[in-house]
């Protein structure tokens, strides 16, 4: 009777939480309903006769008002369940109030949006023909701003590279999947990090990529008033079943997980044999270095986000190739301590993974609206004029600061060497990061890496990985107790030191294997032992050369490695120390590499590889840390 009871308790609860959630709704739609002209499922042509379901949300007056649009491959009906429904209609609520109308549309693919859906693939020239289509409406001031972050962030930079005259200003936010090359990026919209596959893409991937053929859609014939009284009981949305992705993730081979959890086909099987250099990569909606770019910005990012790195490269990349001074000069960037898209989520106490980061709270509404009020009404409010070009938050001191450049002028690079007698090997080893110049005759480190027994990730600059892994800070001391990661740590320090800005890693490297991997973590350590992660990225050593071509090694060979840079902005207080982690593993949130040389996708047997790290005159692994000079 006990278990019945409970499971009695359950379902109310589970009822009245559906129960608050639709009055809530409900609430929310009333109130629109009293300041908006609603229209919803409008069916917009592209150019090709495809037609994008689109809502659009506008205040009840006479004069033209400019536009806040939101593109996005979700569920934005809101008459289902679901947060990026309910944000639906805030986000209408909000823009309205704020004199604007707001207009969000499915991708090509998505719901009741026709075509095909690709990530990120869908021709750029549907962001085109959206602003070309908005601008001819009566009720529209010619001024478009694109607002959203992840998705609904992603798409913009390739359309801002359109330049459509309409196309104002834009605020992307956690955007660093629609970023392909930039700088020393590669990752092709964070499908890779330094060659190896960052698996959150399996994991979101299954629940959002379209099996074709299975897919309903209603007739040409239906107008935008059968649709959206439709709306309230087909939302098209597929109900996946639940998968625990920290097993799901271990399948191998890697190209047919998701078919392993029975998910729906779609593009992940054409992706994930993609390799770096694909051509494939540049006929979608990503973002490359080669590419114009219109539109002036206000950009979000934050420091436990999947690609802190691309994201402020591509920001200093705009601010020098902007297509003209009005655009270069009006670029702005705010890097929060955050998770991924968790800017409001901020509190007195901000605590990111199990790391409290103070109070990281800003009023992100009053931004971004005073942003578009400048740009989209020519409001003088002098938003540009008084805003800082970069506000980040230092974690440790855990404050707002501002600069005028990304990395602050204050911020120089100091060497910092690996080093140790050979026995760098887990956290009690001799592993030491010292200032000193290494000597000719220091021993190299050395571990075995094996991929059916790979470093299990602990946290770290990710999302999206369900189950598999939790972002943020935790403690690593427990982790750096195995044998097959290097510790190498300096001295604590008796005053604070601040890094602020990118840490470059080389690595001097040999192996048995024609190919393995080597990761790098970067590690605060407290007096009482904690050592809390900042920033973490990897190097397929076949890539050492470029990510337009494959070398393999040779055994006994040592070969220079240069890892794709890390970021963060954190104060080491007095009795901290710095510590980096080298391996060869990071699992689930790089792929492994299975050290046989072959193209990892398709393998389900690795090898062992036996690694080293060299450190001496000659082969001077090193970071090089951007400390802030006050």
């Amino acid at each position: 009777m006990k278990h019945r009871s409970s499971f009695a308790r359950l379902a109310v609860a589970i009822v009245l939480c559906f129960t608050q959630y639709a009055h809530a709704q409900d609430d929310l739609f009333k109130k629109l309903q009293e300041i908006a002209i609603i229209e919803q499922k409008v069916m917009m042509p592209m150019r090709d006769g495809v037609r994008l379901a689109t809502d659009i949300y506008r205040p009840k007056t006479d004069k033209k008002v400019p536009i806040i649009f939101s593109k996005t491959p979700y569920n934005f009906n809101g008459w289902g369940d679901g947060e990026q429904r309910q944000n639906s209609y805030q986000g209408a609520l909000d823009a309205v109030k704020h004199g604007y109308a707001y207009v969000v549309q499915n991708e090509r693919g998505k719901f009741f949006s026709e075509g095909d859906w690709d990530i990120l693939g869908p021709p750029t020239t549907d962001g085109y023909d959206a602003f070309s289509w908005m601008t001819k409406q009566p009720w529209s001031n010619g001024k478009i701003g694109t607002l959203g972050c992840s998705s609904t962030a992603e798409w913009q930079m390739a359309v801002a590279a359109l330049d459509h005259p309409a196309h104002a200003a834009m605020v992307p936010m956690g955007f660093g999947a629609g970023v392909g090359r930039v700088g020393p990026f590669m990752e092709q919209g964070n499908w890779y990090r330094g060659g190896a596959q960052q698996m959150l893409f399996t994991a979101w991937l299954y629940g959002t990529q379209v099996d074709a053929f299975a897919r309903p859609l209603f007739q040409k014939t239906a107008t935008s008033e059968d649709l959206a009284r439709v709306s309230r009981f087909y939302d098209l949305a597929p109900e996946m079943p639940k998968v625990d992705w920290a097993q799901g993730l271990r399948y191998l081979p890697v190209q047919d997980i998701i078919k392993n959890a029975n998910g729906q086909k779609g593009i992940y099987e054409k992706m994930i044999v993609r390799k770096p250099n694909d051509p494939a990569w540049y006929k979608g909606g990503l973002y490359h270095d080669n590419m114009p770019f219109g539109v002036p910005s206000y950009w979000f990012a934050s420091w436990y986000d999947v690609s802190t790195g691309p994201n402020l490269a591509l920001f200093n990349h705009v601010r020098k190739n902007g297509v003209d001074a009005q655009v270069r000069d009006n670029q702005f960037l705010v890097i929060a301590p955050t998770l991924h898209c968790a800017y409001k989520r901020a509190t007195e106490n901000t605590i990111v993974g199990e790391r409290s980061v103070g109070d990281a709270r800003l009023d992100y509404d009053a931004m971004t609206y005073g942003w578009f009020d400048f740009w989209l009404k020519g409001e003088n409010n002098d938003v540009v004029k008084n805003m800082p070009r970069v506000k980040y938050y230092t974690m440790g001191s855990n404050k707002w600061q501002t600069s005028d450049a990304w990395p602050p002028a204050t911020s120089e690079m100091t060497t910092y060497y690996l080093s140790s007698a050979g026995g760098a090997n887990s956290l009690y080893g001799d592993g030491k990061l010292t200032t000193k110049a290494l000597g000719k005759d220091e021993k190299p480190d050395a571990f075995a890496y094996d991929p059916a027994f790979p470093v299990p990730s602990y946290g770290g600059n990710v999302c999206c990985t369900g189950t598999a892994v939790q972002g943020g800070a935790f403690d690593q001391h427990q982790m750096e107790t195995r044998q097959d990661i290097l510790v190498y740590t300096t001295e604590p320090f008796a005053s604070g030191v601040e890094l602020t800005g990118s840490i470059e890693t080389t690595l001097y490297v040999a192996s048995d294997a024609k190919d393995t991997d080597f990761t790098v973590k970067l590690i605060d350590v407290y007096p009482d032992g904690k050592a809390y992660n900042l920033d973490e990225t990897i190097l397929r050593a076949r890539y050492r050369d470029g990510f337009d071509k494959e070398v393999w090694m040779d055994k006994g060979k040592v070969y220079k490695l240069t890892l794709s840079p890390m970021a963060t902005s954190n104060f080491f207080a007095p009795g901290h120390s710095i510590r980096v982690e080298i391996s060869s593993s990071n699992f689930p949130r790089f792929d492994r590499n299975m050290n046989t040389g072959g193209d990892n996708y398709s393998e389900s047997k690795g090898v062992i590889a036996h690694n080293q790290v060299f450190h001496s005159a000659q082969y001077p692994s090193m970071v090089r840390l951007p400390i802030a000079k006050k």
